[in-house]
This record gives structure tokens, sequence and C-alpha cells, in this order.
């Protein structure tokens, strides 16, 4: 069986595990107000963070969700330094883990998993590129940046493991900041 596959498989058994918890919380009422849905996540106690940093790891090696969304979900839950930090690690896990496998796997792996005229486009420009590092860089600082994608795809160029790490320690945390107080305040945090 394929590395895809297994963690395909994984990832939809753990969304199926999560999905069956909360639709027996919806079912229970839970998700009434965000104070009812904070009561909920509550009850998980230290692993109720540990969750969202899986699920924001898995979003990045498995690319199915927009990481927004549990920026979102961790702002809402955890206030905005909580989310952020949450968010924060599991996104900067999941992007090393993503370049990690491309290193590992190569451009078969990630033509798997992208669109091939997506892989043809950006394989071009970044031939071609001589910033591509910049632009990586200010793509991480960047809201809606194709981040997962990237973070593969830079695993395919000669870039070494620790510029990379560096960027998205320094790069990542601006954007995810800027959603943890926005969503916080959304959510009436």
């Amino acid at each position: 069986m394929s590395v895809k596959k297994i963690s395909t498989s994984f990832f939809v058994f753990f969304c199926l595990v999560i999905v069956a918890f909360l639709l027996k919380a919806y079912m229970g009422g839970q998700f009434h107000s965000v104070e009812t849905l904070q009561e909920y996540v509550a009850k998980f106690g230290v692993f109720a963070p540990v969750i969202l940093v899986v699920i924001q790891a898995m979003q990045v090696v498995i690319p199915v969700l927009p990481g927004f969304l549990g920026c979102a979900a961790g702002a809402v839950l955890f206030g905005s330094a909580g989310g952020f930090w949450c968010n924060y690690i599991g996104i900067s896990l999941g992007s090393l883990i993503a370049f990690l496998l491309a290193k590992k796997y190569g451009v078969s792996l990630v033509q798997n998993i992208f669109p091939k005229d997506k892989y043809d486009k950006y394989s071009e420009w970044a031939g071609k590129s001589k910033s591509y590092t910049v632009l990586l860089f200010l793509g991480m600082v960047l809201p809606l940046f194709p981040d997962d994608f990237f973070c593969y795809f830079s695993g395919l160029t000669k870039m070494r493991m620790q510029k990379f790490a560096a960027i998205i320690i320094l790069g990542k945390p601006w954007c995810i900041l800027a959603y943890s107080i926005a969503f916080a305040k959304l959510g009436g945090i």
C-alpha cells in the first residue's frame, strides 16, 4: 500500500471519529452557542488543543480543507492566543512533513496530490525564478496563498530543510496571527 493511501486512510478514519464525536455533540445541543461549544471542547482537557494541532498538521499533509477553517475553529475555541499557538504549531509541523515527503518521494507524489496543470504552471515559474525563496517567504506571510502546494513543491527544489524551516517559522505566524485575532473577535472571545 502506498504512503498516500495509508496517510489518506488514517486521515479519513481520524476525520470520521471526529465527525462522530461532533455529530453526537450536536445532537446533544452542544453547538447552540459559542459558549456551549467551548464547554464541550473543554471536556477533552489537554487533548482538545492537541486534536486541533493534529488536524492542522494533517490538513497540510493531505490538503482537503483550507487551513483558515482550522484557524477560525482554533480562535473561537481557544481564544486568539491559544488558537494561534495550536494553529501555528500544527501548520508548521504539517508544512515540514509535506516538504520532507516531497524530498523523499519526489515529483510523482506531488503530481498525485495536485492537479497536473497546477504542477506544470508552478514548476515552470519556479524554474525560471531567481527569487523563489523571497516569493515563498512572502507567500507564507500572505493569506490565501496556496501554502500546501508550495510546501510540497519546495521539497522538489534544491532548497535545504533548514532554509525551508526558517521560512515557515519566520513567515507563517503573521498570517495565522491575523486569522486568530480576526476570528476571535468574530467569535466574541
